[in-house]
C-alpha cells in the first residue's frame, strides 16, 4: 500500500487534487444485503464472498450516477465538477462525516443513522461555492462489537485499523502469501470481510439495496469451494466479469480459496490442493502446500514432498513448514 504515503499530499486537502475546487457533494448508495452476511461463515465448504463485490462492479455503477447528477449541475447552475468513486486522492470517508453523510464509526468506516454501515460512497468536486451541511456527531457510544468481533484483531485501538490484519486487504489487496498467523483466522472469507460491517447495531435501521446491478449474483451467494477453486484464468475471467473480483486476478484469487480449503476440515477437498502443487503460480502452489497440511497426515505431506522439486523459494518454505 505504498499509495497512502505517494499521495499523503493530495489526500492532505482537496485543493491539492484541484486548486479549483470550492465544495464538495458527498453522496452515498445503499447496498444493504438482503440475508445476515454471517450466515455463510457457517458453511466451511462454501465461499464467503463480501456483500459488495457479489455485484457489477460499484466504480462503475457509481460512476455513471454521479456524472448523471454532475450534467444536471452544471446545466442549472454552472461551474466546472470533476467526479470519484474510491480511485482518487480523495478522503470520502471524513468529507462524509463532514456533509453530514454519517459518521467514521470505531471499525473506520462510515456509518448512518438510516442505511447503517451499507453505503458506498462517491464524490462530486465543483467550483460552485455551496452552503456546507452541519456534520453527524459521533453515535458509536460505548459499543465496541465491531472491534471484538474481528478474527484477525485488526483494531488495536478504536477508530485504528491495521490493514496488514485485515482480512479485506489481506484477501484484496495484498500480493505475496498471506502471513501464516493470519490464515487459519481466515477461515472460508475468499474475498474481502464484512465482519465489522454486520454487527453494528445501526444497521437495525439499514433496509436492503435497491440498485439491480449491485445486487448479488446468484451464483456468488455461496459459491462452493470445489468448483471455485478448479478456475483457469479464462474461466475466472468469465464468472467474474463486470465484478470487482476481477481485477484481484486468478492466481490472488485461487490462494484465497485454498487457504478456506484448509480451514474448511473436509478432508475430501485435499484433492483439488493437490492438484494445485503444479501450477504455473508459485503463489497458488505455496498455499496448496498448506492446504494439505491441514486436511491430510504428516505421512502423506513427506511422500508428496518427495517427490516436489520446487525451484521458488517461497514455496520452499510452506514445504518446510509443512513437514516441521
Amino acid at each position: 500500500m505504498t499509495w497512502l504515503a505517494s499521495t499523503a499530499e493530495r489526500r492532505a486537502s482537496p485543493l491539492a487534487l484541484w486548486p479549483e475546487v470550492r465544495s464538495i457533494i458527498m453522496l452515498g448508495m445503499n447496498y444493504g444485503p438482503d440475508d445476515d452476511p454471517l450466515t455463510i461463515l457457517k458453511k466451511r465448504e462454501h465461499a464467503a464472498i463480501s456483500v459488495y463485490a457479489r455485484g457489477d462492479d460499484y466504480h462503475d455503477t457509481i460512476k455513471a450516477r454521479l456524472k448523471e447528477l454532475a450534467r444536471w449541475l452544471t446545466a442549472n447552475a454552472g461551474g466546472a465538477v470533476k467526479v470519484f468513486v474510491d480511485t482518487a486522492a480523495v478522503m470520502e470517508k471524513p468529507l462524509a462525516a463532514q456533509g453530514g453523510l454519517g459518521w467514521q464509526g470505531k471499525h473506520t468506516n462510515l456509518v448512518s443513522r438510516r442505511y447503517g454501515s451499507w453505503l458506498f460512497l462517491g464524490s462530486i468536486f465543483t467550483t460552485l461555492d455551496l452552503p456546507a451541511d452541519a456534520p453527524e456527531p459521533d453515535s458509536c457510544g460505548t459499543c465496541r462489537a465491531c472491534l471484538d468481533i474481528c478474527p484477525t484483531a485488526a483494531f488495536p485501538a478504536p477508530y485504528r485499523l491495521d490493514a496488514r490484519r485485515c482480512i479485506s486487504y489481506l484477501t484484496i489487496e495484498h500480493k505475496g502469501p498471506i502471513p501464516r498467523d493470519l490464515r487459519a483466522a481466515m477461515g472460508n472469507r475468499i474475498y474481502g470481510c464484512d465482519d465489522c460491517l454486520a454487527v453494528c447495531p445501526w444497521n437495525k435501521f439499514a433496509s436492503n439495496g435497491r440498485e439491480a446491478k449491485l445486487a448479488a449474483r446468484e451464483t456468488l451467494r455461496a459459491p462452493g469451494l470445489a468448483e471455485l477453486v478448479r478456475l483457469n484464468d479464462a474461466q475466472f475471467r468469465a464468472l467474474f466479469s463486470k465484478t470487482s473480483i476481477k481485477r484481484t486476478g486468478r492466481d490472488r484469487f485461487i490462494r484465497n480459496v485454498l487457504i478456506a480449503i484448509g480451514n474448511s476440515g473436509n478432508a475430501a477437498l485435499a484433492v483439488e490442493a493437490e492438484r494445485l502443487l503444479g501450477d504455473a503460480s508459485p503463489l497458488v502452489r505455496g498455499a496448496a502446500v498448506w492446504a494439505l497440511s491441514k486436511l491430510v497426515p504428516r505421512a502423506k505431506i513427506a511422500a508428496l514432498a518427495l517427490r516436489q522439486h520446487d525451484s521458488d523459494p517461497a514455496v520452499q518454505e510452506e514445504w518446510a513448514a509443512a513437514l516441521a
